[in-house]
């Protein structure tokens, strides 16, 4: 996940902490969304976890959160998982990793490093229910105000395996020439090591943001992966997704025109969990009552229109911003 913080400091010590309290991390970084603005500087930092179950992958999230607060408090900096901290610049995402084993075994990609059929169903059950998915990932309406085009934030539903301007990508540097890329990035490190990489695999859900019910994202997921092996066409459903281009780039707008749009408010969000909510409800993982108390949530916050109504007027837009400066 991303945060911001109003001064510059070492990422270091949470990691540290994080690691005391059982945290398995892969690495943390300072991300894109770094600035000047008056006599504050902003830095915006990434801390990516490794591979675990679900239910410790939500609980590990929530006390990297509270560690990381506490720090802040500690040391006199302002901090936000807000979706959106000003105008103009890149928000801050929740990007969610993926993975299936079966015996061990990564089930997403081959021997010879391609995607299986059970990772192309994955990402169809993801891309169908991403609308709605949204609803527990995009909780706020400064959600919507990240979730524009050029700024570091996927807005259509699709996939691709090194394209970021997609909904959902497949790294697929583990899967192939990993001997070589460990080459390139240290020309001492010898070739020919024999490390077989694919078991690292993922697919990376892109839009949800520090807003998001955290247990109730990871379990959305999980429903949209069953999902989409159930769907009949889930298959022929990912390919006709599949995008090789830069979406963004005016010489792609033709595929860009075929692509679906992801939602544009709560509100909207709200329709779409209304709309699929039997998929969420089905074999009584959701209840009824808890997906109608998020559509009522959602729908209180009466944005229908408000990114639109709004998104000229940069007051308006950071008297949001500080609204929801405290989500997450």
């Amino acid at each position: 996940f991303k945060a911001m913080s109003c001064s510059h400091y070492q990422s270091g010590y949470q990691q540290v902490y994080i690691v005391k309290t059982g945290g398995k991390i892969k690495y943390g970084h300072s991300e894109v969304g770094n600035f000047t603005m008056g006599d504050l500087m902003f830095e915006q930092n990434e801390i990516e976890f490794l591979p675990v179950d679900a239910e410790e992958a939500a609980e590990q999230l929530l006390i990297a959160k509270w560690i990381i607060r506490t720090l802040a408090y500690k040391y006199g900096l302002d901090l936000t998982f807000s979706p959106k901290i000003t105008v103009g610049k890149a928000g801050s995402g929740l990007h969610i990793h993926t993975r299936v084993l079966k015996d061990g075994k990564n089930m997403y990609i081959t021997n010879d490093g391609k995607i299986t059929d059970v990772g192309l169903k994955t990402i169809a059950g993801m891309l169908d229910i991403a609308p709605s998915l949204t609803a527990f990932g995009n909780t706020v309406p400064t959600s919507y105000f990240r979730l524009v085009p050029h700024q570091e934030a996927p807005t259509n539903i699709c996939w691709g395996d090194r394209n970021r301007s997609a909904l959902v990508r497949v790294p697929l540097g583990w899967a192939i020439g990993v001997e070589q890329m460990l080459h390139d990035a240290n020309p001492s490190e010898t070739q020919g090591i024999n490390m077989d990489a694919k078991f690292k695999q993922t697919i990376e859900f892109r839009c949800p943001d520090g807003s998001a019910d955290i247990y109730l994202l990871i379990a959305g997921l999980i429903v949209a992966a069953r999902h989409g092996f159930e769907m009949n066409n889930a298959i022929q459903y990912a390919n006709d997704r599949y995008i090789k281009v830069n979406i963004f780039q005016e010489h792609n707008n033709e595929t860009l025109k075929n692509l679906n749009q992801l939602p544009a408010s709560c509100d909207e969000s709200a329709d779409w969990l209304e709309k699929q909510r039997a998929i969420y409800e089905k074999h009584n993982v959701f209840s009824p009552a808890l997906i109608n108390g998020f559509i009522k949530k959602l729908r209180s916050f009466n944005d229908k229109t408000l990114r639109a109504e709004i998104e000229n007027d940069t007051d308006k837009i950071m008297y949001l911003v500080r609204r929801f400066i405290d989500v997450g």
